[in-house]
């Protein structure tokens, strides 16, 4: 009971406790409801931020139409060349080998040696048999002005056979008309038959010895043409032996470098054997964009050239065509896109840049990186 009566006195007391703490706390929250919003508390640093991103944005689509939209980059590009091997023509023994590796030589530079003594023994075979042919050809040539003197001695003697032929003729009519008379012998009728018959003969044996004497004549013209005939056979395998001679010397063809030598003093090599990689000093950039960059990429346009293994050495260029067609439609291999499970990808396509002046101070060959950045739009 006593208990019960103090928590009954107490109750009265609490009360006005209670009301004050429950005003208490209403007070912030009606101070709270009469306080200004952000914006109004803060409207400077709000329009500054407004304007700082209202910057940005500009200077971001200022730094991409100046910076990004006017170009277009790859970094699937490579230095390429028409290099090539160089074989030898002939076989033998290396004689000698003037150059080394990676050296640069200019056209006409001897490359490699062949010792040339079997080859030149067979120019000078070659050679005598020229000399042989050249013989028969005078032979026949003199053979021919024989015949043609044959026949002109031949014709001479049948004018004159002929001559004699008539006068005996003449001869005989007028001997038979004289025995008919009775004024001529029958002996000098029989002389002039006989002298008319000798005379016919003559003539037929002059004839006969014209004939012979032509046919003489196409005998030593046909002579001749096979004479002839060997002539250009021999001096064909003379030429023939002079070059194998001068394929003994292996020559550039043109200014490059000599890559890979494998050619030795005293090594033999057959013929078609290479004896090195040749890199010619001209060479491109061969850049391998998406068909998505090509839309605004024309030949003539400006290039900046970044090579991987001398990023400080920036060159400049120009884009000298595009290739008509992807890298893979060239290809081996060409991909048939006929067929039910067609994927389509975005191909690369094949652009030749030439650079204006390559670094001298720089080993620069086929097949190092580069990042070409080609300048396809007006910078704005």
């Amino acid at each position: 009971m006593a208990d019960n009566q103090s928590t009954t006195m107490d109750m009265p007391q609490d009360r006005p406790m209670r009301k004050a703490a429950g005003e208490a706390d209403r007070q912030p929250t009606a101070s709270q409801a009469k306080q200004p919003s952000f914006i109004r508390r803060h409207p400077f640093w709000i329009v500054l931020g407004i304007v700082v991103v209202a910057v940005l944005i500009v200077a971001s689509w200022f730094a991409w139409k100046i910076y990004f939209y006017p170009y277009e980059s790859t970094d699937d590009a490579f230095v390429d060349a028409r290099s090539f091997s160089v074989a030898s023509k002939v076989s033998g023994y290396v004689a000698d080998v003037p150059v080394t590796d990676n050296q640069h030589v200019q056209a006409g530079d001897v490359i490699l040696k062949i010792a040339p003594r079997d080859y030149q023994i067979a120019l000078d075979q070659a050679n005598g048999q020229v000399e042989v042919a050249k013989a028969s050809v005078d032979s026949a040539s003199a053979q021919i002005e024989a015949s043609n003197a044959s026949v002109d001695v031949a014709k001479a003697q049948q004018n004159s056979a002929e001559a004699a032929l008539q006068y005996a003729q003449q001869e005989a009519t007028r001997q038979q008309q004289l025995s008919k008379t009775g004024s001529g012998s029958v002996q000098s009728v029989q002389q002039a038959t006989a002298t008319l018959q000798q005379d016919q003969a003559s003539l037929a044996q002059m004839q006969a010895n014209i004939t012979s004497a032509l046919k003489n004549k196409v005998v030593s013209e046909a002579q001749k043409s096979s004479a002839l005939a060997s002539l250009k056979q021999a001096q064909a395998q003379a030429e023939e032996a002079q070059q194998n001679l001068s394929y003994t010397t292996i020559t550039a063809a043109q200014p490059g470098r000599v890559v890979r030598l494998t050619g030795a003093k005293g090594q033999y090599i057959d013929a078609g054997q290479a004896i090195s990689m040749f890199v010619p000093d001209e060479i491109w950039i061969t850049a391998n964009f998406k068909e998505t960059q090509l839309t605004d990429m024309r030949p003539g346009q400006p290039v900046d050239v970044t090579l991987d293994a001398y990023p400080d050495q920036t060159m400049h260029g120009k884009v000298a065509s595009v290739q008509p067609g992807s890298g893979t439609a060239f290809s081996l291999l060409p991909a048939e896109n006929a067929t039910g499970n067609y994927v389509k990808v975005t191909q690369r396509v094949p652009v030749k840049i030439t650079v204006d002046q390559w670094p001298a101070d720089v080993a620069i060959g086929p097949g190092m990186s580069v990042v070409p950045t080609v300048t396809v739009r007006p910078r704005t």
